[in-house]
């Protein structure tokens, strides 16, 4: 078999942070940056029956407590974000919660993330986001299985180079 051309894709990286000058994917060096605090924060939505809602509003899902479970999960999964998502850096997380608001036919999770650190926590807080969403769904798929997860964003980041970003609504 032959050798792959290391040539094939240079050029094509202009401005991309996570690629060399081969096209190949790399893991961004941030030693030369100062530590910063930096917070992040993203959202979504678990869409489900209103009997589904209120099971869970209550508290009375037989599986026990889904948004206890689910807060957990989240707070795990922030921790676990650089074994998941290939190229980004471990990080030493200083905060991470989870929180859960109830709208007519969905249950919205937030999660915040916190570091000091040479880079940013974005990814961590959107998924701790993501998997205490897909908690939520695990939990409840026995009595709904029309639920739909949807809308994950970053709603704001703070820290670092790039400043304070602020979603618009």
């Amino acid at each position: 078999m032959s050798k792959p051309d290391k040539d094939l894709n240079a050029g094509q990286n202009a401005g991309l942070t996570h690629v060399d000058e081969h096209g190949a994917a790399r893991m961004v060096d941030v030693a030369a940056k100062a530590p910063t605090h930096r917070r992040a924060v993203a959202r979504c939505e678990v869409l489900m029956s209103p009997n589904t809602l209120e099971l869970v509003r209550s508290n009375s899902l037989a599986k026990g407590d889904v948004l206890g479970v689910a807060r957990i999960a989240g707070i795990q999964a922030a921790k676990q974000t650089a074994t998941l998502i290939p190229l980004c850096h471990p990080l030493l997380i200083t905060a991470i919660h989870v929180e859960f608001t109830f709208d007519t036919d969905v249950v919205c999770v937030e999660a915040t993330a916190e570091v000091v650190d040479r880079t940013g926590v974005e990814m961590e807080a959107m998924t701790a986001c993501a998997v205490a969403a897909l908690t939520i769904y695990d939990m409840c798929k026995g009595v709904d299985k029309t639920m739909v997860i949807r809308g994950l964003a970053l709603w704001e980041k703070s820290g670092g180079r790039s400043g304070l970003f602020q979603r618009s609504l």
